[in-house]
C-alpha cells in the first residue's frame, strides 16, 4: 500500500473490517451475490488504487431480491422490540469498529478524519434512536361516530426498502435508513455510490456478523455494487415498495418519475443551495466560524454545505474582511492528518466541475475575493485538492442558482429589513438547509415563521450543516420533500392501516345511511 495508507493504518483498518488481501490494491473485496465486472476504488487522498470489487450483475441482482423477499416473510413476524435488539447489537459493533471505519471513510471518500469518525458516530446515534423507537411504533385511537364501535390506526412492515446513497456520506445515510427500516420490520437492499464501494462492503460485513450471530437470514440486509444501471433495476422493481435515494436533483427527478410510474413510494434527499443570513445584530465570531466550516467542511461536498452568505450592507465589508483572513489560515492536505482542515474533492470530475463553476461565475460578473485553484506538488499528487474560493456575486446569476458540489462560497449583499434577506434566500430552486445569524429575537422568530425560510431545516445562530439525528432531515422544492433520521420519519418505512371494530349487536352505517333488508 502507499506511504499514506501505511502511515495511518489503512491496511489494518481494512483487515479489521473484513476487506481482505488489499495490500497491493489488486484483489477483490468479498461481497455476497457479486460475480460481475470489476469496479476499482481509488483514494482521492493520494490517487492510489485501494482495491477492486466485483460489480453486481443482473443475475446477481435477482439472487439478492429473492433472498430479500424471502427474509422479509420471517423478519416481519419478529416483535419490534426484538428487532430493536438486533439494531442495538449493530450499534455495539459500530462502537468497536468506529476508528477503523472512520479511517476508511476518510481515505476512500476524502473527508477529514474527524468528520469520518463523526459520520460513524451518526450511525451509532441512529441505532440508539431506533432501539428506543422499536417500542414506540404507535398509531392513534379515534372516536367513532357510530355507537359500540372503536377506531384506531396501526403501522405494519412495508417490505423491501431500496437504498441508493451518495459518496459524500458513504455510511451514515445508509444507516439512517437501515436502522429505522429494520425496527419497522423491513429488509434492505443497498446500492452505495460506485465511488465508495469499500465503505459499503465494510458496513455490510459488520451488520452481517450481527445477523449471523442471531441466526437470522442474510437477506435482511443486502449489498449491490455498480453504476446507475443497477440503480435503474431498483427503481423499476415492483417488488420494492419504497426507494430511498440520496443524490443530485437530476438523479432524483429520474428516480421519482420511474417509481411513480409503478405507484411506488420515494424518499428523496436531493440538492441544496444553502444560505446563511447575517444581520446587523449577528455575533461576528460565531458567524465566521459557522460560515467557514459550512463552506469548506467535507471540501464543500455536503448537501447542507453553505453556498451563499447573505450579509447586510452595514456589516458587509467587516464580514468580508474577516472571511478572507480566515481562509488564509486554512490548511489543505491529507485528511487523515488531523492538522489539516480541508481534504480533496472526490475525483477529477469534481475538480473539473469546480473549475467550470468559477469560470461561469466570472463570465457572469462575479468578483473573486479568494482565488480558486487546483493544487499541485508534494502532497497533492491525486489532482483532487483545490483551494476553497470566496466570490462576490448576485443571487440572480445562473451559477449562484445552481448547486456546485465544491468549496465555493458566494457573498451576497442585502439592504433594508430581514424580509429582504429572506426573499433572496428563498429565491432558489432548492430548499434544504438555511440559517440566520442574529441576536434580535424578532428577526429570529420571523425567520422561523410561515413567511420565513422555505427550507426543511432552518437554524438560528448555527450554520447550515451538522444536523442531529433526533430531528427529521430533509428539504422542500427541488430537494425532494423526503425526511430521514429522527422525529416521525419512521412512518415512511411502514404501511398505515385504519381499523374499525364493531363490538355491538347491530350494524349502523356511517354518515347515518339507512339500508334496511
Amino acid at each position: 500500500m502507499t506511504t499514506i495508507a501505511i502511515q495511518f493504518g489503512i491496511k489494518e483498518a481494512l483487515t479489521q473490517l473484513g476487506i481482505r488481501e488489499v495490500n497491493e490494491g489488486t484483489s477483490t473485496g468479498k461481497s455476497s451475490f457479486s460475480s460481475g465486472a470489476i469496479l476499482e476504488s481509488y483514494s482521492p487522498v493520494d490517487g492510489q488504487l485501494i482495491a477492486k470489487v466485483k460489480k453486481t450483475s443482473a443475475a446477481d441482482y435477482e439472487k439478492v431480491m429473492q433472498a430479500a423477499t424471502e427474509a422479509f416473510q420471517s423478519f416481519r413476524l419478529i416483535p419490534a422490540p426484538q428487532r430493536g435488539e438486533i439494531v442495538r447489537q449493530f450499534g455495539e459493533k459500530l462502537r468497536k469498529n468506529k476508528e477503523a471505519l472512520g479511517k476508511l471513510v476518510s481515505y476512500e471518500m476524502g473527508k477529514s478524519l474527524q468528520e469520518g469518525y463523526g459520520e460513524v458516530q451518526e450511525m451509532i446515534d441512529i441505532c440508539d434512536f431506533a432501539v428506543g423507537l422499536s417500542r414506540q411504533l404507535h398509531g392513534l385511537t379515534m372516536h367513532s361516530e357510530r355507537p359500540n364501535h372503536r377506531m384506531y390506526e396501526q403501522y405494519h412492515s412495508l417490505g423491501v426498502v431500496g437504498i441508493i446513497s451518495a459518496f459524500n456520506f458513504p455510511v451514515a445515510v445508509w444507516a439512517w435508513n437501515t436502522a429505522l427500516a429494520l425496527v419497522c420490520g423491513d429488509v434492505c437492499v443497498w446500492k452505495p455510490s460506485e465511488k465508495t464501494p469499500l465503505c459499503g462492503i465494510a458496513c455490510q460485513n459488520i451488520l452481517a456478523q450481527v445477523l449471523q450471530e442471531n441466526k437470522l437470514p442474510e437477506g435482511i440486509s443486502c449489498l449491490i455494487n455498480g453504476d446507475y444501471k443497477l440503480g435503474e433495476l431498483l427503481t423499476k422493481d415492483s417488488r420494492i415498495p419504497l426507494i430511498s435515494a440520496t443524490g443530485s436533483t437530476r438523479m432524483g427527478k429520474i428516480v421519482a418519475q420511474t417509481v411513480a410510474a409503478r405507484l411506488g413510494k420515494s424518499l428523496l434527499e436531493l440538492g441544496g443551495n444553502n444560505a446563511i443570513i447575517v444581520t446587523p445584530d449577528a455575533d461576528i465570531k460565531m458567524t465566521i466560524i459557522g460560515a467557514v466550516f459550512g463552506a469548506v467542511g467535507t471540501a464543500g461536498q455536503r448537501c447542507t454545505s453553505t453556498r451563499r452568505l447573505i450579509i447586510h450592507e452595514s456589516i458587509y465589508d467587516k464580514i468580508k474582511e474577516s472571511l478572507v483572513a480566515a481562509y488564509q489560515q486554512l490548511r489543505i492536505g491529507n485528511p487523515l492528518d488531523e492538522k489539516n482542515h480541508v481534504g480533496p474533492l472526490i475525483d477529477i470530475d469534481a475538480v473539473e466541475k469546480y473549475g467550470k463553476a468559477l469560470e461561469k461565475g466570472i463570465s457572469e460578473g462575479t468578483k473573486i475575493l479568494v482565488d480558486g485553484a487546483v493544487l499541485s506538488g508534494a502532497g497533492y499528487e491525486s489532482g483532487c485538492y483545490v483551494q476553497p474560493a470566496i466570490v462576490e456575486a448576485d443571487n440572480s446569476f445562473e451559477i449562484v442558482q445552481q448547486e456546485t458540489f465544491a468549496p465555493i462560497l458566494y457573498l451576497l449583499k442585502y439592504s433594508g429589513t430581514v424580509e429582504n434577506a429572506i426573499a433572496i434566500q428563498n429565491n432558489v430552486a432548492q430548499g434544504l438547509s438555511s440559517a440566520i445569524m442574529t441576536n434580535n429575537l424578532r428577526e429570529a422568530e420571523l425567520f422561523l415563521s410561515v413567511t420565513g425560510s422555505d427550507c426543511g431545516i432552518a437554524n438560528v445562530n448555527i450554520g447550515t450543516s451538522g444536523a442531529e439525528i433526533g430531528g427529521a432531515f430533509g428539504g422542500e422544492k427541488e430537494t425532494g420533500g423526503g425526511r430521514e433520521s429522527g422525529s416521525d420519519a419512521w412512518k415512511v418505512y411502514m404501511r398505515r392501516q385504519t381499523n374499525t371494530i364493531n363490538y355491538g349487536s347491530s350494524l349502523p352505517l356511517a354518515q347515518g345511511i339507512k339500508f334496511d333488508l
